[in-house]
């Protein structure tokens, strides 16, 4: 399933960037874009900044978040209706199914990741507060939200089949959770109150452990960090389940 799954994820690549003047390199340029994007709206118009002499600027601060938010947005966005995409293959081609789920999660980390990696390359040469031995602390946590997505999107795939709403419903659903999750700000702007409520977003201790990996910012807390590997292990284990469970009808229902 997994080879399969790599020309999946290779063949999804090439059709979305064949024809296209850059070609590949539009992996890293739209991210060198949307830096400098960001840069000039929050480093000159809103002026931006953190609180604290040590902390970084807020554009770091913003991208080393973002990029593996979006990453996971796309994925799930994409892996959901991967099966409805694929339906003219469930009949006709033996295969398996949570292949064609895969191929997009795999291929939407792919494509960010490299953009990513690209943008964090940049900001250490310029200088932006990086710390380089944070490049292989984040890989574990950048995993785990590769399986976050890939549990959701086998999930949400399933489901899409039998309930056509999820898949319109899905992208407010994505921004409504990006502005609840500590992608544009830190937890400390909030109340006091409210602050310990973060610990139970799955996403809260990926950001915070992001930036504490790359940019020596506070580590999240125990309970963050418990929540969110609970959330991947709860999450992938109920979408292998029901996956498993409904592919049987998914013939029936295309």
């Amino acid at each position: 399933m997994l080879a399969l799954a790599f020309q999946l994820a290779r063949r999804d690549l090439r059709s979305r960037y064949l024809g296209s003047f850059s070609g590949g390199a539009w992996a890293l340029l739209q991210p060198l874009v949307q830096l400098a994007v960001y840069a000039f709206v929050f480093g000159y118009i809103f002026r931006q900044r953190l609180p604290g002499a040590d902390a970084p600027g807020y554009v770091p601060f913003l991208v080393v978040v973002m990029w593996p938010w979006t990453a996971f947005a796309e994925a799930v966005s994409r892996g959901t209706t991967a099966i409805q995409d694929n339906a003219s293959l469930i009949g006709k081609v033996a295969l398996p199914r949570a292949a064609l789920v895969l191929a997009p999660v795999m291929a939407s980390f792919a494509i960010h990741g490299i953009g990513f990696l690209g943008l964090l390359l940049v900001m250490l040469l310029a200088g932006a507060g990086l710390a380089p031995a944070g490049l292989a602390l984040m890989l574990p946590a950048l995993a785990l939200l590769f399986l976050f997505a890939l549990g959701l999107a086998l999930l949400l795939s399933a489901l899409q089949v039998f309930v056509r709403d999820i898949a319109p419903a899905l992208p407010q659903i994505l921004m409504l959770w990006m502005f609840l999750s500590p992608v544009f700000y830190g937890r400390y702007v909030m109340p006091e109150w409210v602050r310990p409520w973060f610990d139970l977003n799955p996403m809260t201790g990926f950001a915070e452990y992001l930036r504490y990996a790359l940019l020596n910012m506070p580590a999240p807390g125990l309970r963050a960090m418990a929540c969110s590997v609970g959330a991947v292990v709860l999450v992938l284990a109920l979408g292998l389940f029901a996956f498993r469970r409904l592919q049987r009808h998914f013939e029936d229902f295309l």
